[in-house]
């Protein structure tokens, strides 16, 4: 697919938070909501479509967590609901993918939690990866790169969420794309600052009142970290 495929949400298309519901706790901590949840969860339904018109085998699901969780649950209920391009059902497997990127190196490498044995199982097989957010792309074209080290047969990338900015320098587009969004900060649906707003059902831009209350002070250290809106 194409960026022009997918749904692009702009600052003014942005909604009052007081025009929907809002837990109490976070309604002094955020500016506007940019995606109902409603909308999100349509969107959802159409991805999984799309995604099925492509798939004539057996399916390797994998969740890029932490952030991805929500989206990779509601999407696999809606691919289940699906028929192949063979219309048939879908036969699926679960796989859940945690990403460390170590920024301190001069390869700026990544490194996935599956086993070897995991890896391994991917040879030959159709994989869908699935992503919450995709900013730069570097993380992500990196994660492809050692996917490609077992030779998977088909690997398809969905992500939620595709940020508008000038830090995507690698040229990459992902294959499915929810909506693409302004260069904000954003929560909820998962996505999360500093581990808060993830139960908050739509996604919506934080305030700096909320990044102010929710901030953590982050010593400077080369261990390697969780991408997070990257």
């Amino acid at each position: 697919m194409t960026l022009t495929d997918c749904i692009d949400i702009d600052n003014h298309s942005a909604l009052k938070f007081e025009h929907l519901s809002i837990p109490g706790h976070y309604k002094d901590h955020i500016d506007r909501v940019l995606i109902p949840h409603g909308l999100i969860l349509d969107r959802v339904e159409k991805l999984a479509q799309d995604i099925a018109a492509v798939v004539d085998s057996d399916l390797i699901a994998c969740c890029i967590l932490k952030g991805g969780f929500l989206f990779f649950s509601d999407l696999i209920k809606a691919i289940k609901k699906q028929t192949n391009a063979n219309q048939t059902s879908i036969p699926l497997q679960l796989e859940f993918i945690k990403v460390q990127s170590y920024q301190n190196t001069s390869q700026g490498e990544v490194k996935v939690n599956l086993s070897q044995t995991d890896l391994e199982a991917l040879r030959g097989k159709h994989v869908l990866l699935v992503e919450d957010l995709i900013d730069t792309g570097r993380t992500m074209k990196k994660l492809l790169s050692v996917l490609a080290q077992y030779q998977p047969r088909k690997v398809h990338v969905a992500t939620l969420l595709w940020k508008r900015t000038g830090r995507n320098k690698e040229g990459y587009t992902p294959d499915f794309v929810g909506f693409t969004i302004p260069d904000e900060f954003i929560v909820g649906y998962a996505l999360d600052y500093n581990e808060h707003f993830r139960d908050l059902d739509h996604i919506c831009v934080i305030n700096e009142a909320g990044k102010q209350k929710y901030s953590i002070d982050v010593p400077v250290s080369p261990v390697p970290s969780e991408p997070d809106q990257e």
